[in-house]
């Protein structure tokens, strides 16, 4: 017997109702996003839609439009499709930022399988490429879900990162028309189990290596020193997640230095520049280095080819004899106990 033919007759669905299916909390991982190959048009279609993005680029549109679509649009594609062929997992025919994202959700679902059974229910998204926000908030609505937990795999919060994936979830919740509650995880650049979890996969890398670092440059992605002036938060809580993880390793400032990475155009950026600082640290007679990205949760592009090849190169080529690149906390032990946190936290009332 159906719990539907238990209800007194006006209280049943009419034969026509649509099926319906609620009760469920979806919880929503999203990453930046990565190319659908290397060659020329899925690279192309790739940078279009990210250098598109009003809150990645705030140039007018007048000046940047042209830019894009004429020269860089032109001359870009192929160089990065080449560093992202140097990184590209064959295997599975995708970026490894993809398939680290694919992995922190699956093992994320495991941990947290016991906290609500089939009541929760996980998935990603990337904000530029696929899988795409829209489809997966909408499998999320289909599989029942009428409580959502958006959350950005972004430790610092940006306008060009969080911001915008979150744009991107709301972009689809106004096309809805029975939207589901909705929650977005907060920034976790200060959180103690972020902290821990970082310092602890630092000293296991550190330990793996037949030299010791004279110095350690703790690298984040870089943004134009104007959106710091507008008032993003972004610059602030790189600078508390370095002296935090500097103060758990007791490393002092001198052995353990803060820099910013990946700049484009001709804007002043965030600073210490990364290339620039690896270049001055070997040619003042620094024989050791390594660098740790503790702003991305998986490693990708600007990881494994810009810090792990280019910097490499850089600091080999002006007298440094030893490198090390740290890896990210991807999906492992470390890394999964921070996004339990972080999701364990922001779901309670819900579960």
């Amino acid at each position: 017997m159906t719990v539907q033919s238990k209800l007194p007759e006006a209280a049943r669905l009419p034969a026509d109702h649509p099926p319906i299916r609620n009760g469920r909390v979806g919880v929503l991982l999203m990453n930046l996003g990565t190319p659908e190959g290397t060659s020329y048009w899925p690279m192309r279609a790739y940078l279009k839609e990210f250098l598109s993005d009003r809150r990645v680029i705030e140039t007018s549109r007048l000046v940047w439009w042209p830019l894009l679509n004429l020269i860089i649009l032109t001359k870009r594609p192929g160089p990065k499709g080449k560093d992202y062929a140097s990184i590209w997992n064959k295997e599975r025919d995708e970026g490894p930022l993809k398939t680290i994202t694919r992995g922190q959700t699956e093992k994320l679902a495991e941990r947290l399988a016991g906290l609500g059974g089939d009541k929760l229910v996980f998935d990603w998204a990337m904000r530029y490429g696929f899988p795409d926000v829209k489809s997966r908030l909408k499998a999320l609505l289909d599989q029942g879900c009428d409580r959502i937990l958006l959350v950005p795999l972004y430790p610092q919060y940006a306008a060009p990162t969080s911001a915008t994936a979150c744009d991107h979830a709301f972009r689809a919740l106004m096309q809805m028309r029975w939207q589901p509650s909705v929650r977005v995880a907060p920034p976790y650049h200060d959180d103690p189990v972020y902290i821990a979890a970082l310092a602890t996969s630092m000293r296991a890398s550190l330990a793996k290596l037949d030299f010791q670092p004279e110095v350690i440059l703790c690298s984040f992605h870089g943004m134009p020193k104007e959106y710091l002036l507008k008032g993003d938060p972004y610059h602030c809580q790189c600078v508390k997640t370095w002296r935090l993880l500097g103060e758990e390793l007791g490393l002092p400032e001198e052995r353990f230095k803060l820099t910013f990475q990946s700049r484009f155009g001709p804007d002043e950026w965030l600073q210490p520049y990364t290339d620039e600082t690896v270049k001055a640290l070997a040619q003042g007679g620094t024989k050791s280095l390594a660098i740790v990205a503790p702003g991305f949760s998986a490693d990708c592009l600007e990881t494994l080819e810009e810090l792990d090849v280019e910097n490499r190169e850089i600091f080999l080529h002006n007298g440094g004899e030893k490198f090390a690149y740290l890896p990210c906390l991807n999906d492992s032990e470390e890394g999964i106990r921070v996004i339990e946190a972080v999701v364990r936290r922001e779901l309670m009332g819900w579960i």
